[in-house]
């Protein structure tokens, strides 16, 4: 129980939590991404025209943030430098396509946006790709 309500944590735990929070984000994010590329044509029909881009050039960087960034977030490769379309991806859908609604419609995007800028700040943890390469 004494641990339970501790405020101390150990590097490993921190380390483990960040590979936790960074894997789920990244897979969730990612499987709208596959979505979006897999259904390509169909989304397109219906996507938004983000400031004045044409619908395919904004599901064009909508899809690269959500899959291949989000991959590159799973593996911890290039993470803080990954996370930065994300948060703009997420931002867009929040603001522009929810229309602000952060408790509403746009809830599922305000949580990405929330982990993907924890992640953002602390950056990867040491079980990442980055830690070997020394990012």
């Amino acid at each position: 129980m004494k641990k339970l309500l501790s405020v101390r944590y150990t590097a490993a735990a921190f380390n483990v939590a960040m590979l936790i929070l960074r894997a789920g984000m990244g897979i969730l994010s990612a499987h709208h991404g596959y979505d979006k590329l897999v259904h390509f044509d169909e989304y397109n029909k219906k996507f938004i025209n983000f400031l004045g881009m044409g619908t395919s050039v904004s599901l064009g960087l909508v899809v690269f943030s959500e899959f291949f960034c989000a991959l590159f977030v799973i593996f911890g490769l290039l993470t803080r430098l990954a996370v930065i379309p994300l948060i703009i991806s997420m931002s867009v859908a929040l603001f522009v396509a929810h229309g602000g609604q952060v408790f509403g419609d746009g809830e599922h995007a305000s949580l990405f946006i929330l982990g993907f800028v924890a992640i953002l700040l602390v950056g990867p943890g040491r079980i990442s790709v980055d830690r070997p390469l020394r990012l």
